[in-house]
């Protein structure tokens, strides 16, 4: 009998134990929920940070329950009225002392959203504010951000390539013939692209001619915005012959980079971090590399829309 009690008395206390862990475990991810939401009153002096971890689009996708909870809800999307919001008000407020732009991971947004986004941040500098960017990597899209910075930072390690607008098509005419399958369309005019996957085993000189002509626009528009951005880029040469500026330095795409003055210093975060910091203060803890930040979604939160 003795022994039972002592059995029962263990899985009871190993119950009540699993209980208390869970309850504890609730209240803890609550808590943190709590706390990962805007906070407009931790607003403080610094930099404004924006981490763009993710696309520009108009208007962001719903984001359920279960993916706030689990947090895998994918790439963030950034709303451009937001951030427009946000560098404008960033531009007035004394509180903000530089802008960061951290395009690591930014995956883009579109040619116009982002041009509209760098007049934002040439207010930002016409308010005597510091831009600064970084990334381990520059493409087309981050850079039409990058090029409005007051400075920008590149990984040692990293590159600058601008190929360009372009991509590919699949055509299904051959697999279609294949399969067997009859293909019905009706189309009047020539310059109807839509249908001829289904038509074509590849591009009809109409289509290629009106393909052609809308990347031509896109891409001179970007090398306009960017050019009077960044006027003091050598960008004919790196855009002409990027290789001969690559083996010219040694092999080396960020010297290349550098050399083209395309970004303006070579370093890591760490010695990024230190930079701001000298511009705004490190942050409270002291952290190397550290420097006193201002979260987007907090300043958001600050400077609601009217």
């Amino acid at each position: 009998m003795t022994l039972a009690q002592t059995a029962w008395r263990i899985i009871v206390g190993i119950k009540d134990g699993l209980v208390l862990f869970f309850m504890l475990l609730f209240f803890g991810l609550i808590y943190a929920l709590l706390n990962a939401g805007p906070n407009a009153g931790a607003v403080r002096d610094g930099a404004l940070m924006l981490k763009l971890n993710g696309s520009i689009v108009e208007m962001a996708s719903r984001t359920s329950a279960q993916d706030a909870l689990t947090g895998s809800g994918g790439a963030r999307e950034f709303q451009l009225r937001d951030i427009i919001r946000a560098l404008d008000a960033a531009a007035k407020d004394d509180r903000v002392k530089a802008v960061v732009l951290d395009l690591t991971a930014f995956s883009g947004g579109g040619q116009v959203a982002l041009e509209r986004v760098g007049e934002a941040l040439d207010d930002v500098k016409a308010a005597k504010k510091p831009v600064l960017a970084y990334a381990a990597g520059y493409d087309d899209q981050s850079y039409l951000l990058a090029a409005h910075a007051s400075e920008i930072w590149l990984e040692p390690m990293g590159f600058a390539a601008f190929p360009g607008p372009g991509g590919s098509h699949l055509y299904y005419k051959g697999l279609i013939d294949k399969l067997g399958a009859n293909v019905h369309v009706y189309r009047v005019g020539k310059y109807k692209s839509f249908v001829e996957p289904y038509t074509r085993t590849e591009q009809s000189p109409e289509a290629r001619e009106a393909s052609v002509e809308l990347l031509n626009a896109l891409w001179a528009d970007w090398q306009a915005d960017v050019g009077a951005a960044r006027p003091q880029i050598k960008m004919q040469d790196y855009l002409s012959n990027p290789q001969a500026l690559v083996d010219a330095n040694g092999h080396d795409l960020g010297k290349a980079a550098l050399a083209a003055k395309v970004v303006d210093t070579l370093g890591d975060p760490y010695a990024f971090g230190t930079r701001v910091a000298q511009l705004v203060g490190p942050d409270d803890d002291k952290t190397a590399g550290g420097f006193r930040a201002i979260k987007l979604d907090d300043w958001l939160a600050a400077n609601p829309d009217s």
